[in-house]
């Protein structure tokens, strides 16, 4: 529109107000301005959604390779004789049908059946499905992976496919330590099987898709991030869990955990869960650790780890300080035991394991995951922290026991009449019998002892990695270890056959 520069003032400014409206209707997709009324919509107004992560495609690549696992036990089957009445039958006459009749009548209703109703006469409860779960295809063979919970009970299993076919499996092996097993499904043609992906790329923040068989809702798909790794939730020796928020629940447990490539960064096996559903926080076997147990579950139907023979406790602050240890990493062995790989090559209580093979050892647990993953018979060199310095031994490590031994608890220190004080620690101790190692018979509760867990019955057998025959030698290494600059002393105590070491503040002495 051509306005005149010598237009009048007042028709210049209507004419100016009419090419800006003409403008804007334009942009926003008017066809049209009729003067002096509103615009004409002449085309809906569209919206470019955002781009957002769709997990369409993977779930449509991965779903078929994803099963239900049925699993039934043998149920011993009880006569109903009533006994459980509640007091409002109690003083029913003494007639099991009597009681049966009115247990009966009371069923009608409650939550037993599923039609809402209990027949009449019925004694015993069939056999039924003891667990519900999931499992995944790793081999076109039929081989597939869940949780030994799942499994571990069962006398028949059935695989459930994502089509809702139903197929017979056998239980090729657990493995109760990491809580994984193996069935292995004989049917015609190729079956689709997902891989484990190499976990040690997996990062806190990245996008994950649980896929599994949660309350018996087959094929349930539900996404979310990764929440933590290396969690340890006090399950086993081999804790190593990856923390996802995508929601799990019951059913889910040996399901696979996805990236975005389609490729299991970790199977389902617990929840933390106040309310019995999931509240955004369920754990993961990492696949490096499935990856290697299903390989030998595959092969023999068992899993052979490595042994050192050692028990082992974490390395305090104050631990390491009483050690000169620069940090508290390592694991500390508190007794080697008998005819074991580790007490043969030299190991000893005391002794801090710091690495194996040159890979540093953070945690127990890291070195129980360390020496598991050696096959028996692998020779290993073992660096420790022992009298302030570094050694190095080598060990032949031997196979794991299939059961941990029991300490027995039999026999207990008797304690003689006269008692010591030992007021700086906030104990009282006297000789133990063979006299060697005091035993403590009283605890300061105000103590600094009391607050680490020792307790009346102990025996304090070492402090420093010197024995200790008598209270002379426990203020003597304190002394030591003040003139040394350390602020703590490091004592050696038994209970029930069983060794810990615990640190003790010697400022106060």
């Amino acid at each position: 529109m051509n306005i005149a520069p010598n237009s009048n003032p007042r028709t210049r400014k209507r004419l100016l107000a009419a090419a800006a409206s003409v403008a804007i209707a334009g942009a926003i997709g008017f066809g049209a301005v009729a003067t002096g009324t509103a615009p004409v919509l002449a085309e809906a107004v569209r919206v470019e959604a955002p781009q957002v992560p769709s997990f369409a495609d993977v779930v449509e690549r991965v779903s078929p390779a994803v099963v239900s696992v049925r699993v039934k036990a043998k149920i011993e089957t009880t006569a109903d004789d009533g006994s459980d009445l509640p007091d409002a039958f109690g003083n029913l006459p003494d007639d099991p049908q009597l009681r049966r009749f009115f247990r009966e009548f009371r069923g009608f209703g409650d939550q037993d059946g599923r039609d809402g109703m209990r027949r009449f006469g019925r004694r015993d409860r069939q056999p039924r499905p003891v667990a519900q779960g999931s499992g995944f295809f790793i081999s076109e063979d039929g081989y597939l992976v869940t949780n030994n919970h799942v499994v571990g009970d069962g006398t028949s299993f059935t695989v459930v496919m994502h089509d809702g076919k139903e197929l017979d499996a056998k239980l090729v092996g657990t493995d109760p330590r990491t809580d994984l097993a193996v069935l292995k499904v004989e049917g015609d043609g190729k079956f689709t099987y997902v891989d484990f992906a190499d976990d040690s790329k997996v990062r806190v923040g990245d996008w994950v898709v649980a896929v599994g068989n949660p309350f018996g809702l087959g094929g349930t798909v539900t996404a979310g991030i990764v929440s933590a790794r290396g969690r340890d939730i006090g399950a086993g020796p081999y804790d190593d869990f990856i923390q996802i928020d995508a929601s799990v629940n019951r059913g889910n447990s040996g399901g696979p955990t996805f990236n975005l490539n389609g490729q299991v960064v970790g199977i389902n096996t617990a929840i933390f869960s106040p309310s019995g559903g999931s509240v955004g926080i369920a754990f993961d076997i990492p696949a490096s650790t499935a990856k290697q147990v299903v390989q030998d579950l595959m092969k023999d139907g068992t899993v052979q780890r490595g042994w050192l023979g050692v028990e082992i406790q974490p390395v305090t602050s104050e631990i390491a300080e009483s050690l000169g240890l620069k940090s508290d990493k390592g694991a500390l062995v508190s007794s080697a035991q008998e005819d074991g790989p580790g007490k043969k090559a030299g190991i000893t209580a005391g002794d801090v394991i710091t690495q194996v093979d040159g890979k540093d050892v953070a945690s127990p647990k890291e070195l129980a995951r360390l020496i598991g993953a050696y096959q028996p018979g692998k020779p290993v060199d073992v660096t420790l922290w022992r009298d302030g310095r570094s050694e190095t031994v080598k060990v032949d490590l031997g196979t794991l026991p299939s059961s941990d031994k029991q300490a027995s608890a039999d026999q207990q220190p008797s304690a003689p009449p006269k008692a010591d004080t030992l007021a700086d620690l906030g104990l009282t101790v006297t000789r133990s019998d063979d006299g060697k190692g005091l035993v403590v018979t009283d605890v300061d509760p105000d103590s600094d002892a009391a607050d680490r867990g020792i307790q009346p019955g102990d025996v304090i057998t070492s402090i420093n990695s010197t024995e200790v025959n008598g209270t002379d030698d426990v203020a003597k290494a304190m002394a030591d270890a003040v003139k040394s600059g350390r602020k703590a002393v490091l004592m050696q105590i038994t209970r029930d056959d069983s060794n810990r070491f615990v640190a003790l503040p010697v400022a106060k002495g």
